[in-house]
């Protein structure tokens, strides 16, 4: 049972003028499929709308917080703390599950929990206080967040990132750069997972899953370090991935 949305704006120091835009934010698909009322939307538009904001206001706060930190550093610590699972911790800590509007089916299967409905319903917020009022919300309702999120993120962003540690690996001891290239890519276009091949050679050393070609191609690069027996940042090995792309087994660096 969802909890009524006045309870979201008193705790978190909102006040809406339009109501229904806030509602909308916590509108899963699947209840509006299940709902005979023909005027109801989902989050989905929010949802696309917030993804850039966010992305704007933390690359914003970390512009300002980091005046001395290079492009690359800015770069790897805006996609630490905008990536599904930062964001679905942060949803979490706002319990913004407790306000979704699920259908039975998604309700039934955990779909309150799920980390990409939790990614989406965050994402769906900020779009909502940013139509309702405006970018400087946004940044009051984000910065506590991202402020209890840098020391991970600083720890993150300071070492080399995946495609560079891959990439010295390769040239040190292969004399050929690693290539990228995406496999398939699946979902809406406010949406899509892309899947990124990287190959040294002629052979192929990983493969990596993301939102954004960017975000495929770095986790690409951890499989393939992970796969090498080297250091690689917060890789989570995916068995059924490397099957299903043949690449079972650790790779012969020759």
């Amino acid at each position: 049972m969802s909890r009524d949305i006045e309870q979201f704006e008193q705790q978190h120091g909102l006040t809406f003028d339009d109501r229904e835009l806030l509602q909308t934010a916590f509108i899963h698909s699947s209840y509006v499929n299940e709902s005979q009322d023909d005027s109801l939307s989902d989050n989905e538009r929010l949802e696309f709308l917030g993804d850039s904001i966010l992305g704007y206001v933390v690359s914003e706060i970390l512009y300002e917080r980091f005046p001395e930190a290079s492009e690359g550093i800015l770069t790897g610590m805006r996609a630490a703390l905008v990536r599904r699972d930062t964001l679905a911790r942060f949803a979490r800590q706002l319990r913004l599950g407790d306000y979704l509007l699920l259908g039975h089916g998604e309700e039934e299967s955990g779909g309150r929990k799920r980390p990409a409905t939790l990614c989406a319903t965050f994402e769906a917020v900020i779009g909502a206080i940013y139509l309702d009022q405006g970018v400087e919300a946004v940044r009051a309702f984000v910065t506590p967040l991202v402020e209890g999120d840098l020391e991970r993120v600083q720890g993150f962003a300071a070492r080399k990132d995946a495609k560079s540690r891959l990439q010295e690996w390769a040239q040190g001891n292969l004399g050929v750069p690693p290539r990228y290239r995406v496999v398939e890519s699946t979902g809406p276009d406010h949406d899509k997972l892309f899947v990124t091949q990287v190959t040294i050679g002629d052979e192929r050393y990983g493969v990596g899953v993301g939102r954004s070609k960017q975000e495929s191609s770095q986790a690409a690069a951890a499989m393939a370090l992970h796969r090498l027996g080297l250091d690689a940042p917060e890789y989570q090995p995916d068995p059924d991935l490397e099957a299903r792309y043949s690449l079972a087994g650790p790779v012969n660096p020759g």
